[in-house]
C-alpha cells in the first residue's frame, strides 16, 4: 500500500482496473464516452421528435447503448494485472470494435430481424456466437470473475438440461436456441434490465456526475461538516450524512466510497476513530446510500418493470426503512464516540437543545412552507397560464438562479477539501449553507417532474440534467461577476465548458460497469425464463427450509448474499430478484403469508445490498481499507457489525407491512415512523451493548426483545387474540355476509402448480360491497360446487377479483378464514416501553453511581 494519499481517480481506478493511457488512445476514449453521453441526452430529450429525426425504438437503443458500453470496456479496463495501463494492445482494440459491432447488429438489421422473428440465419448466429463470449470477457474486465462465471454456468445450465441430476434436469435448449433467446430477441441481453440501463441509469448516473463536477458533492460534505461536526465524532455522523447525500444519487456503493471516504475517513482517524471503524463507518453509510431514495442503486428503475408499479409508489414504500436505519446509524456513531470518550471539536460548543430544536423547527417549517408555496403557486400558474406555462416557469427558475448565485457570492468561498488540516475549527453553518443553495435547484427540477408532473423518471433526470448543465455553464462567469470585491476568481464560460464536457466524461465512464453488468445480467434472466429453473429453486429452498417460512427467509438471505458478492448493486438486484423473488411469493403463499411483491423485492434487494459488506468479498470494505490504511477484513467485520439493522428489517417488514407504509393512513404512518424509529434506536443500542452505560448480557437481551415488540406488535397480539376465525368452506357465502366490504378473507386452496403437481397455498379473498354474501360472492366472480364433503370451484369469471386472487377452475377450498374483532396490536407497545423504561431505570442509576 503507498503511504502518499491516493487521489479520487486513482482510488477508483484502483478499484475497477481502469486503464489511463495517454495521447491520442486517451482523447479516442473520452471522445466516445463523450458521444455516449450526449447520445444519450439526446434519446431522452423530446428532440427527436420536434425534428422529427433520430426517433429510435427501445431495441435500437438498448443495442447502441451496449455497443458503447464494450467498446469502452475493452479501451478501458485492461485484460489482466500485468497488462499495459499506458497504452491499449492492438487486440483489444480489435476485441472492442467486434463486441461493439456484434451489439450495434439489432440496430442495423432491425428492420430485417423484425420481419422473421425466430428463424435464425447464419450471420444472426455468428453475431450471437461472437457477442455472448466478449460480453463475458467484458464483465470479467471490468467487474472481475463472479458475475461473468455465473453468467456462464447459467448458459452451461440451458444447454446441459437433460444431463443434470434429478431435480436439476430439464428437457435442455438447442445451441440455435439459446443463441437466438439470448442475443437477437428481447428475452436476454437486450431485455427489462438493458432497457432499464439505457432509460433510466444511465441519466441518473449523469446526474450525479455533473452534480458533483459542478461542485455538489464538496458541498455536501462541508454542509455536513459544519452540521454535525460540533457533537461527539463530529466527522464520523459527518461522514454519514454527506455519503447519505452522494449515496441517494449514486448508483454504486464503492464509488460513494472513495468519493467521500477520502475526506471523511483521514478526519474520522484523527479524531479518535481507528483505521478499521473509520472505514467501517464510511462503508455502512455508503451502502445505505444505495437503500435510500430516489436512486436505490438504480433498483427503484427495475422495480418499475419488474413489479408493474409506479415509481413514486415504489419510492414511498421503501422511503421509511431508508430513513429509519439512517437514523439509526447515526446513533451507532454517537455510541461508539461515547465508548471511545470523544470530545466535540473547537471551542465552538453546540446550541442548548431547546435552541437547536426551536432553530430546526423554524428551519423546516420555512422548507415546508417554500415547498406548498411552490406546488401550489406553480399549481395555479399551469391552469392560468396555459400555454405559456412553460416559458414563465423557465423565467421564474432562471430569476431564482441568479438570487441564489448573488447570495453566494456575497458569503466566503468554501475552502478545498483537505484531509490533512487542522481540525481546529469547524466551518459556519450559515456561511457553508448559502455558498451552495443554488446546487439544490437541479433536485428541485427533478423531484418536481417525478413527483407532481408524474414524467417518466429518464425525462426527468433529463430535465434535471439540462438545469444542471445551464448551471455548469454559467455559474463561474456569473459568480466572478457578482463577487465585486475580487476576492476570488472563479473562472469563465470557457471553464465552464471545459466542466461540462468532464462531467459528461466522467457520466459515461461510471457507467461502463453498470451497462455491462446490466447485459450480462440479462444473460442470466434469459436462462432462467428459457429453462424455467426458477422452479426447480423454489422446489431447492422449499426442500431445504422443511416448509418452515423463517427458515426459508433466512436461506433466501444468505442465497442473495452469496449471488451478491463481487456483484454490483444493479446486477446483483436483477440476479436475486429473478431468480428468489418469485419462490418468497410461492412459498410465503404455501405457508399462509401473503407477501407483497414490493416487500419481498425490498427483502432480496437489501441482503443483495448487504454483499458489498460481508466479508471476504465486501467490495466496498476494500475501497475503504485503501483509504484508511486498515485492514479490510477487519473493516468488513465491523461495518457487518453496524449493518445488522439493515439485516433486520427485511425480515421485519415481511411480516409487518406497516413498515412499508402499505394500506396505511397518513397519520398512522407518522405514528408507524416514531415508533420505528425508537425501535431501530433501542435494536442499535442492543446489538453494540452499550445505551447510558455498557449494557450487561441481560440487559442487552432485553433491549432486542423491547425493539422486537416494537417492530412487531401483531406477534404478541396473536398469541392473545386469534386474528382470525375458522368457518367451513361450505359456509363462505355467510362469512362473506358477517365481514365489513374492504376487509378480506383468507382461503386455503389445493390446486396445482406450473407442472401439474398438487400444491397448497393461501389466498386473500378480498370483500367487495353488497347487501348479502351471495350477491359479494357474484360480485368476486366466483361459483362454488360441493362434491360430498369437498367445496370445489366451478367457475370463475375472467378478470374479476377471484381471478386476481388466484382462484381457478376445480381447485378445492380447504378452510376459510374470516377476519375478527380484536383489539389493536398497537396496545402491545405499552409493555414494551414500560420494560424500556425499566432498562433505562438500571443504567441511569449505573450512571449516576460512576459519575459520582
Amino acid at each position: 500500500m503507498h503511504d502518499k494519499q491516493l487521489s479520487t481517480e486513482e482510488l477508483i481506478a484502483q478499484d475497477v482496473g481502469a486503464r489511463s493511457p495517454a495521447g491520442l488512445m486517451a482523447k479516442v476514449i473520452a471522445g466516445l464516452a463523450l458521444l455516449w453521453s450526449l447520445f444519450q441526452l439526446w434519446i431522452a430529450s423530446p428532440l427527436p421528435f420536434v425534428f422529427g429525426f433520430g426517433v429510435l425504438n427501445d431495441t435500437q437503443t438498448r443495442a447502441i447503448h451496449l455497443a458503447f458500453a464494450l467498446l469502452l470496456a475493452f479501451l478501458a479496463y485492461p485484460a489482466f494485472k500485468k497488462s499495459p495501463r499506458d497504452r491499449v494492445p492492438l487486440l483489444d482494440i480489435a476485441l472492442g470494435l467486434v463486441a461493439a459491432a456484434s451489439a450495434a447488429y439489432l440496430f442495423i438489421f432491425y428492420q430485417q430481424l423484425a420481419m422473421r422473428p425466430g428463424s435464425l440465419t447464419t450471420a444472426d448466429l455468428v453475431t450471437a456466437c461472437l457477442g455472448i463470449p466478449l460480453l463475458l470477457e467484458a464483465t470479467r474486465r471490468a467487474l472481475g470473475p463472479p458475475l461473468a462465471i455465473i453468467a456462464l454456468v447459467f448458459l452451461i445450465y440451458s444447454l446441459a438440461g437433460p444431463y443434470m441430476p434429478g431435480l436439476l434436469a430439464h428437457r435442455g435448449v438447442s445451441f440455435n436456441a439459446l443463441a437466438n433467446h439470448q442475443w437477437i430477441t428481447t428475452e436476454g441481453v437486450f431485455g427489462i434490465a438493458l432497457g432499464v440501463s439505457t432509460s433510466f441509469v444511465f441519466l441518473f448516473v449523469l446526474f450525479g456526475a455533473l452534480l458533483e463536477r459542478a461542485g455538489a458533492g464538496h458541498y455536501f460534505i462541508q454542509l455536513a461538516f459544519s452540521l454535525l461536526g460540533h457533537f461527539r465524532g463530529g466527522p464520523a455522523k459527518a461522514a454519514v450524512l454527506a455519503s447519505g447525500l452522494t449515496g441517494m444519487i449514486s448508483g454504486s456503493s464503492i464509488a460513494n466510497v472513495v468519493t467521500t471516504g477520502t475526506f471523511t475517513i483521514p478526519m474520522m482517524k484523527r479524531t479518535g476513530f481507528s483505521a478499521e471503524k473509520a472505514g467501517a463507518v464510511e462503508v455502512a453509510s455508503s451502502v445505505n446510500g444505495q437503500i435510500m431514495p430516489p436512486v436505490m442503486g438504480a433498483a427503484a428503475f427495475l422495480m418499475v418493470e419488474y413489479i408493474g408499479m409506479s415509481y413514486v409508489e415504489i419510492i414511498k414504500h421503501a422511503f421509511l426503512p431508508a430513513a429509519i436505519s439512517y437514523i439509526a446509524l447515526l446513533y451507532i456513531v454517537h455510541l461508539e464516540s461515547l465508548k471511545l470518550g470523544l470530545q466535540p471539536i473547537g471551542g465552538h460548543q453546540p446550541k442548548p437543545w431547546l435552541r437547536r430544536l426551536t432553530g430546526f423547527a423554524f428551519g423546516a417549517a420555512l422548507i415546508s412552507g417554500l415547498s406548498l408555496a411552490v406546488y401550489y403557486g406553480l399549481g395555479w400558474l399551469k391552469p392560468v397560464l396555459g400555454e405559456y406555462a412553460l416559458p414563465v416557469i423557465g423565467v421564474l427558475l432562471a430569476l431564482v438562479y441568479l438570487a441564489l448565485l448573488k447570495v453566494a457570492a456575497s458569503v466566503p468561498v468554501l475552502p478545498p477539501e483537505d484531509p490533512n488540516a487542522p481540525l481546529e475549527e469547524l466551518p459556519q453553518t450559515r456561511a457553508v449553507l448559502l455558498s451552495g443553495l443554488h446546487f439544490l435547484l437541479p433536485v428541485v427540477v427533478l423531484v418536481w417532474c417525478l413527483m407532481v408532473e408524474r414524467l417518466s423518471p429518464g425525462l426527468s433526470a433529463f430535465w434535471g440534467s439540462v438545469m444542471l448543465i445551464v448551471i455548469l455553464l454559467t455559474q463561474r462567469p456569473l459568480l466572478s461577476w457578482m463577487r465585486r470585491d475580487g476576492s476570488h476568481e472563479h473562472g469563465g464560460f470557457i471553464d465552464g465548458v471545459v466542466d461540462l464536457r468532464e462531467g459528461l466524461i466522467a457520466g459515461a465512464r461510471n457507467m461502463i460497469g453498470i451497462g455491462i453488468a446490466t447485459a450480462a445480467a440479462g444473460v442470466i434472466v434469459g436462462a432462467v425464463s428459457q429453462t424455467g429453473v426458477g422452479l426447480v429453486l423454489a422446489d431447492l429452498v422449499e426442500l431445504l427450509s422443511m416448509g418452515n417460512l423463517l427458515l426459508m427467509l433466512m436461506l433466501v438471505a444468505v442465497f442473495s448474499l452469496i449471488l451478491g458478492m463481487g456483484l454490483p448493486t444493479t446486477a446483483n438486484y436483477i440476479v436475486v430478484s429473478s431468480l428468489l423473488a418469485p419462490v418468497v411469493v410461492a412459498l410465503g403463499q404455501q405457508n399462509g403469508l401473503i407477501v407483497p411483491l414490493i416487500a419481498v423485492h425490498l427483502f432480496v434487494f437489501y441482503f443483495g445490498i448487504m454483499a458489498d459488506v460481508t466479508p471476504p468479498v465486501g467490495l466496498a470494505s476494500f475501497a475503504a481499507a485503501a483509504v484508511s490504511k486498515g485492514d479490510p477484513i477487519k473493516t468488513g467485520l465491523v461495518a457487518f457489525f453496524y449493518s445488522l439493522r439493515t439485516a433486520a428489517l427485511p425480515f421485519l417488514f415481511i411480516f409487518n407491512t406497516d413498515l412499508l407504509l402499505i394500506d396505511v393512513d397518513f397519520w398512522h404512518g407518522v405514528i408507524i415512523f416514531i415508533v420505528a424509529t425508537i425501535a431501530m434506536l433501542i435494536f442499535a443500542a442492543g446489538t453494540q451493548g452499550f445505551f447510558l452505560v455498557r449494557s450487561r448480557l441481560y440487559e442487552s437481551a432485553l433491549l432486542l426483545l423491547v425493539a422486537f415488540t416494537l417492530f412487531r406488535p401483531g406477534f404478541w397480539m396473536d398469541m392473545l387474540h386469534d386474528p382470525y376465525q375458522e368457518v367451513p368452506p361450505a359456509g363462505l357465502a355467510q362469512a362473506l355476509d358477517g365481514v365489513e366490504d374492504g376487509s378480506s378473507l383468507r382461503l386455503r386452496v389445493l390446486g396445482e402448480n406450473a407442472v401439474g403437481d398438487p400444491r397448497e397455498f393461501t389466498v386473500l379473498l378480498p370483500v367487495p360491497d353488497g347487501a348479502s354474501g351471495q350477491e359479494r360472492l357474484e360480485k368476486l366472480g366466483l361459483n362454488l360446487y360441493e362434491e360430498g364433503e369437498k367445496v370445489l370451484v366451478d367457475s370463475v369469471t375472467f378478470g374479476s377479483m377471484a381471478a386476481d386472487a388466484g382462484l381457478e377452475f376445480d381447485q378445492q377450498i380447504l378452510s376459510v378464514r374470516a377476519p375478527t374483532d380484536r383489539w389493536m396490536k398497537e396496545l402491545m407497545w405499552i409493555p414494551g416501553f414500560l420494560l424500556f423504561g425499566l432498562i433505562v431505570l438500571l443504567q441511569r442509576r449505573r450512571q449516576v453511581a460512576q459519575t459520582a
